[in-house]
């Protein structure tokens, strides 16, 4: 019987993903729904929170207060402080003052988490003890500004981290909490075919999308940039196809050991030794990430191989296994083909072959050569 420790966390991950695919209740939608129209921003609020560490996201949200703020009361006076520095007593003072033009005030908040947590510490605090003394000064301050705000001020709170507690109600009832999270590969390709569409108006194939979210991670701030270039070289209403992505954007050097898994869907052995000695000889790639990379493709296959026979259907699993593409597909159609303890068996040689040549036991070259050809026998038996 194969050794089946390594796996045991995709067999729960499995089974939670099973139960959060389970039909909503009327009134899980209903809170949803609300949750959703909780990220409209609009004048009427008095107390805005972003929080998160996708930067694009929070400036695209700051722009749309501005541009809320300027269509209801004709302009805005901005004043932006430092969170890690600035003392309560002049933000409070900032929204309670009257402005020199009579204009709403949009006062920011930077670095809003060290700003509520009372400042920026010193190393030597014991954190622990200050936990002790309760909430600091500036959030109790800022509880009680919330409790009744001004109607002439807005207040914009930026942070990329946000701890829950009483405040949070309290921002509820005058304004919104919005999170800024950084997009998962598959959310970033929705978003780079709809950016395109509404911003640049071109058009991108998915396929193409995909590949630059894989070039480029997801930082939207980056992926609007390429779309601006690409867009450019398209003209309006033009295409962005996966070769102009190819020939247009860099080959980034931590993208190229994903390349080993697109060899590896063939199944055909030449092909995977060929690309191993390609990335290992000509792209420089280390061993250490091609294992990693093998082992990432084949935990997958054995997630998609045990939900296959637990009946979750296939375009579930690519969203719960964050699929996309051909080596998406190609995930699935061994998990149909592939029963889960063949593909354990295999896990368990891309563990072995990693904790071998971090050991120094064998040459790592040829340990991963040997797990490429029982990939290929196994899936070819």
């Amino acid at each position: 019987m194969p050794n089946l420790k390594p796996l045991l966390w995709f067999e729960s991950f499995i089974l939670r993903s099973h139960n959060a695919m389970m039909p909503d209740s009327m009134a899980a939608k209903a809170a949803r729904s609300a949750s959703e129209k909780k990220n409209v921003i609009d004048a009427s609020m008095r107390i805005v929170v972003l929080q998160g560490k996708e930067r694009y996201l929070m400036h695209e949200h700051t722009r749309s207060l501005i541009e809320a703020l300027e269509a209801r009361f004709g302009g805005v006076e901005q004043f932006a402080f430092d969170g890690e520095i600035v003392p309560p007593a002049t933000v409070l003072d900032e929204l309670r003052s009257y402005g020199l033009m009579q204009k709403h005030k949009l006062v920011i908040v930077d670095s809003a988490d060290v700003f509520l947590a009372g400042g920026a510490k010193p190393e030597d605090v014991d954190e622990e003890e200050e936990k002790k003394s309760g909430p600091p000064l500036q959030r109790k301050l800022l509880e009680k500004y919330a409790e009744k705000p001004v109607d002439d001020a807005t207040l914009l709170l930026r942070a990329e981290t946000w701890r829950p507690g009483k405040i949070d109600k309290l921002i509820a009832k005058v304004g919104t909490i919005i999170a800024c999270e950084e997009q998962s590969a598959q959310s970033a390709v929705g978003w780079c075919i709809k950016r395109v569409a509404k911003r640049y108006d071109a058009t991108i194939d998915r396929d193409a999308a995909e590949l630059l979210v894989a070039r480029h991670g997801s930082s939207l701030s980056r992926l609007d940039t390429e779309l601006l270039k690409l867009s450019a070289l398209t003209g309006s209403g033009g295409v962005i196809t996966r070769l102009m992505v190819e020939q247009n954007t860099i080959v980034s050097r931590e993208e190229k050991f994903w390349f080993i898994q697109d060899a590896i869907v063939t199944g055909d052995p030449a092909i995977m030794l060929r690309k191993l000695h390609e990335l290992m000889d000509v792209s420089k790639q280390d061993v250490v990430p091609l294992t990693w990379s093998a082992g990432d493709f084949l935990r997958k296959v054995h997630a998609a191989s045990v939900g296959i026979r637990q009946g979750i259907p296939s375009n579930a699993l690519f969203g719960q296994l964050k699929l996309w593409g051909n080596s998406g597909q190609a995930v699935i159609d061994w998990g149909r083909r592939l029963e889960p303890s063949a593909v354990a068996q295999l896990l368990q040689a891309a563990v072995d072959a990693d904790r071998r040549s971090k050991s120094g036991l064998g040459e790592p070259v040829r340990n991963l050569e040997a797990l490429m050809v029982t990939i290929a026998d196994s899936v070819n038996a």
